[in-house]
């Protein structure tokens, strides 16, 4: 796909940037340079373990949508600058959405201890502290489709600490430009049934190992 070409070209400008993965059918297997990860989705628990066993770098740089993303100038030195100097599990930082043509800013707020809900917006770039991801993802379920994200960040949440940074790092385009209050009713949607069982269990496993 061109969003996914885009994106790509983004992570290639930056010399930070040692190996790009394109997970899932997304175009990338088009791509030069690009190595596919699995036919699963990000939300697929083998996906997260194939994350953790490939990473061979400092951090890993996670982008969780498959429309294009733009980085702002610098942006991946400043999330490599600030994960180096505060030793965190994982930094993420506030962004911009282009929705319906228009620019909006999206300030993201401070993780707090004990922040269980799945829909906490971390914006969809998550910069990764590579040995504790490899770490927390002996925690992830592999059988999940769905909930293996979430119980990474749970399980990095029990080992380290997430740090916001309070800038505008990068730009994505916003897929879904309904109302939140009409997005709230996702999780009560008898068709999201399989998914609120996995992100309850996975919920539920990691109050057990904390």
């Amino acid at each position: 796909k061109e969003e996914t070409a885009i994106t790509v070209n983004e992570l290639k400008n930056s010399e930070l940037v040692s190996k790009i993965y394109v997970v899932g059918n997304v175009g990338g297997e088009q791509l030069d340079g690009v190595e596919l990860l699995g036919n699963e989705g990000l939300a697929n628990g083998k996906t997260i373990k194939l994350i953790a066993e490939k990473a061979d770098s400092e951090y890993v740089f996670i982008y969780t949508k498959t429309s294009a993303l733009t980085l702002g100038q610098l942006a991946m030195d400043r999330f490599y600058q600030v994960a180096n100097d505060t030793n965190s599990g994982l930094v993420y930082s506030n962004y911009r959405a282009i929705k319906e043509g228009s620019v909006e800013n999206h300030p993201v707020i401070d993780y707090q201890e004990g922040s269980l809900r799945d829909d906490f917006d971390f914006g969809s770039v998550l910069f990764y502290n590579t040995s504790v991801l490899k770490d927390a993802s002996k925690d992830v379920d592999a059988s999940f489709q769905h909930a293996g994200l979430y119980e990474l960040r749970l399980a990095v949440s029990a080992r380290s600490e997430f740090i916001r940074i309070p800038e505008v790092l990068y730009t994505e385009e916003e897929l879904d430009t309904r109302k939140s209050g009409e997005k709230i009713f996702d999780y009560v949607d008898p068709k999201n049934r399989a998914v609120q069982i996995e992100m309850e269990i996975a919920c539920t496993e990691h109050l057990k190992r904390i």
